[in-house]
């Protein structure tokens, strides 16, 4: 089955460290659904943009890598059939009715990084 990456736009993430379940409900009871009709293969909430760092050629600055109005503000991956079967999952994501946005797109290849020793910090 075809993979597709939803990328969820929101004003700013509602996961910041001091986010309180209730403030995650919309979030969790969505992924929770999702993994329960088996159609989630991953999902990562990212923190808000003020915890992001940019690299830009030599420059790092405080920040996302764009200022703009929305932010990426967390992603998942799902398998279903076709893009069509892809949308319809997507766009049961609250922030569709919040306000915000998704983007679907199809997965071109990866997954999961087998690592054999940990990782240098």
């Amino acid at each position: 089955m075809a993979q597709y990456a939803v990328l969820i736009y929101a004003n700013d993430s509602a996961h910041a460290p001091d986010a309180t379940s209730d403030e995650l409900e919309g979030s969790t009871d969505h992924a929770e659904d999702l993994a329960g009709q088996g159609s989630m293969v991953a999902a990562y909430a990212l923190t808000p943009r003020d915890m992001a760092t940019s690299i830009r050629g030599n420059s790092i600055t405080d920040g996302p890598f764009l200022d703009s109005k929305e932010v990426v503000a967390g992603f998942y991956v799902l398998e279903a059939p076709d893009l069509d079967a892809a949308l319809a999952i997507a766009r049961t994501n609250p922030v569709v009715h919040e306000g915000g946005g998704v983007e679907v797109r199809p997965v071109h290849s990866g997954g999961p990084v087998e690592r054999t020793e940990e990782p240098a910090r």
